[in-house]
């Protein structure tokens, strides 16, 4: 009887010992995210624009949107944000401006 407690214990053991790479956690890996594609991109503009909506309506937006029936399908209509920095920039720089004042004023350009 001892001896099958034994063997049995040894079993349990060995099987544990066995199992215990399957538990451990994956390693983490730190690379950096890809880059959206065009559909992704698109996915996202919608549905910031849908913020507020529910139901059917976010349902009929959404596929409005996707299909480019709406406007906020065409984000190029809209200056990006580096054109907005250049263009700003340029305005910064034929103002002179310097230190505080070339902060504020680039910070007020970019917002609006």
């Amino acid at each position: 009887m001892r001896i099958r407690t034994s063997m049995l214990a040894l079993g349990l053991t060995l099987g544990a010992m066995a199992a215990a790479p399957a538990f451990a956690a994956a390693p983490k890996t730190s690379a950096a995210p890809k880059a959206m594609t065009a559909q992704q991109q698109k996915m996202a503009t919608c549905s910031h624009e849908s913020k507020g909506m529910k139901g059917d309506a976010h349902k009929k937006f959404m596929s409005d949107c996707l299909h480019g029936k709406t406007t906020a399908a065409a984000p190029a209509a809209k200056t990006t944000q580096q054109e907005k920095m250049k263009s700003c920039n340029a305005d910064a720089k034929a103002k002179s401006l310097k230190g505080a004042d070339r902060k504020s004023f680039m910070s007020t350009c970019l917002k609006g």
